[in-house]
This record gives C-alpha cells, structure tokens and sequence, in this order.
C-alpha cells in the first residue's frame, strides 16, 4: 500500500530555496571564487533594505522555483510569491553581512534538534553562561515586535553585526521561512514564539569550543544545510 507524502508547504519551500542558495554561495565565498565573492558584496548592499530598492539585486534574489510545480504543490498565489521573495530577500542580505570578512567559518549553519541555530538562540548565545543580559534580550524583544518587515529586516541587521563580531553562526533557511510566515495573518505571534523556545532551549554546546574557528566543520554537511524542516532548531 502507498502511503501519500503531503507536498511541501510554501514556508518549506522557501526554506530549501534559501538554503541551497546560501550553502552554494557560501561554498564559493570560503573558496574564494571571484563570483561568489562579487555576489556577497552585492548581496551585503541590500541588508536592512527593501527588495525592490536594488534591482541589482534581482538575479540573486531568484524565486523563479517558486512559479514552478513542485511536487504536486499547487502554484503560489502573486501575494505568497511576493512574501517569498522579500523572505529570501532579507535573509540572503543578512546573511552576507554576516559573511563578510569570515573566510574560514561558515555563517551559516543549519539547526537541529539540541542544538538551535535560530534567533533566539543566536542571541542567547552570546550571552555569559548562566546569566541573561538584559540589552542583548531586548534587543531580540524589539526585534519581535517590529510594526513591519522593513523594521524587522532592520533590527535583525543589528543582531546579525553582534553575531558577526562574535562568529556565531545562525540557520539562515529556516530564518528566510520564518520571515516568509511573519508577513502571514498571525505569522508574527507564531515566529516569536519559535524565537523564544529556541532562546530558552538553548545551551552551553562545549565549553571549550568557544567561537567559530578554522577548524569548526559545523554539524551538518553542505547538503544538509540546503533543507530545513526541524521546528526544534528554531
């Protein structure tokens, strides 16, 4: 007997859009090829931008999949398409402002079950063992209640600078779906509490290991990072 496999949400599959996006820019940027390396300084441009502001942008911010059938899913509405494409927007960017300059350590790292990735983990993170500083914590507050997704593309880039200062990395899949599910009805509600249970959830993953180094290999595989789907790595 077959059992029928549900297609993938819309929210899923900007994830795995975003995912194989940035694995693949990535890999070129810590090699140093010269177009991946241009594309990042493009990408860096728009942080903290609208989409549509840098048509530059256009070629790099590519939902061309999205229009296309996937897997018996039904063809995406002009509204979800255009949510999708400010989503993969604002986490590519973010993203490069992240990678700037890290040569030998990946910014982007996928999550997993015990070991969150996402953006209140991120900011616990950096936090001292066994205590919470209260301007990192309000600074993921008001990043949670931003009025909009410009202010919100625009309070993440503050955190992500904190981040990139520190060589932490964050799962930038799963934060391009959570922000595709931010401009949704109750989306806002739902993405701060994945933020707080990945806050909460997090912890002290090696005492030693600190930040990232040249030898960090992360916890998944280039392929693993192009898909996403754990809520628990939130």
């Amino acid at each position: 007997m077959t059992t029928a496999t549900a297609p993938p949400t819309v929210r899923q599959r900007v994830e795995q859009l975003a995912g194989e996006r940035i694995t693949a820019l990535q890999r070129g940027y810590l090699a140093d090829e010269a177009t991946a390396v241009a594309a990042l300084a493009r990408l860096r441009r728009g942080a903290g931008r609208e989409a549509g502001q840098l048509p530059d942008l256009w070629n790099l911010v590519d939902v061309t999949p999205l229009h296309e059938p996937h897997n018996g899913a039904r063809a995406l509405s002009e509204r979800e398409l255009v949510c999708a494409e400010d989503a993969l927007h604002v986490a590519l960017t973010l993203w490069a402002l992240h990678q700037q300059s890290r040569r030998e350590a990946k910014m982007h790292q996928s999550g997993s079950r015990g070991k969150p990735r996402g953006v209140g983990a991120a900011v616990r993170r950096m936090m001292k063992l066994g205590e919470i500083d209260e301007p990192l914590r309000k600074r993921l507050v008001r990043a949670g209640t931003a009025p909009d997704l410009t202010a919100l593309a625009q309070r993440l880039r503050d955190i992500v600078l904190l981040l990139r200062r520190d060589q932490f990395p964050l799962d930038y899949a799963l934060l391009a779906g959570q922000l595709y599910r931010w401009q949704q009805p109750g989306g806002p509600d739902d993405v701060r509490r994945e933020w707080g249970r990945s806050f909460h959830a997090w912890h002290e993953e090696d005492q030693n290991a600190g930040r990232q180094t040249s030898g960090d290999t992360a916890t998944t595989t280039d392929t693993a990072d192009a898909t996403h789907t754990d809520k628990d790595a939130s």
